[in-house]
């Protein structure tokens, strides 16, 4: 992969879970996830369908499967987290992502319908995030990709990049074209 496609691809750079990761580190990514969606909301405004389906990289997915791909995966993420909190370790279940972005609604819903439910899901979850206390972050499940417990922690760390680095494919490709 070149320089240029690796700065499409990763426009933030890729996650980089801190040697210690503190209480602030966990109450500042608990803000990133709470105010992404209305990000989001703004930076698609005004957007018209031709570029919605604009791919943010080549063979790279369009701006409306991202925005799609976050729903998907921020409620993958909501449930490892209660997962996590009610099951000791749980292997979580990963998903296909590639193929989600296929499927129809992936491809062509409306970019309202997941703004809403990312809306929706992330108000759940920030409550859900801001009722935990220390001990409940240190509390894990197991991705049988990566082979190991990923700590809740760590994985609000890891969403928080993730709607960030998405956001960052929206907002460049934008600046990219002149929108």
């Amino acid at each position: 992969m070149n320089q240029e496609t690796d700065q499409l691809r990763y426009p933030i750079g890729k996650f980089s879970k801190p040697a210690e990761i503190s209480s602030g580190d966990i109450k500042n990514w608990i803000k990133e996830i709470e105010s992404l969606p209305a990000e989001l909301k703004d930076a698609l405004n005004l957007l018209k369908s031709e570029q919605l389906n604009t791919t943010y990289r080549p063979e790279g997915w369009t701006l409306l499967q991202v925005v799609h791909h976050l729903a998907d995966s921020h409620m993958n993420s909501y449930m490892r987290f209660k997962l996590a909190l009610s099951e000791n370790s749980p292997v979580i279940k990963p998903y296909l992502e590639d193929k989600w972005a296929e499927f129809e609604d992936g491809k062509n819903a409306s970019v309202e319908i997941s703004l809403m439910l990312l809306q929706s899901l992330h108000s759940r979850w920030v409550l859900f995030l801001r009722s935990l206390n220390d001990e409940d972050f240190e509390k894990g499940f197991i991705h049988p990709e990566h082979g190991r417990k990923i700590l809740l922690k760590e994985a609000v760390g890891l969403y928080a990049w993730h709607g960030k680095h998405h956001l960052n494919h929206i907002l460049k490709t934008k600046k990219i074209n002149g929108w």
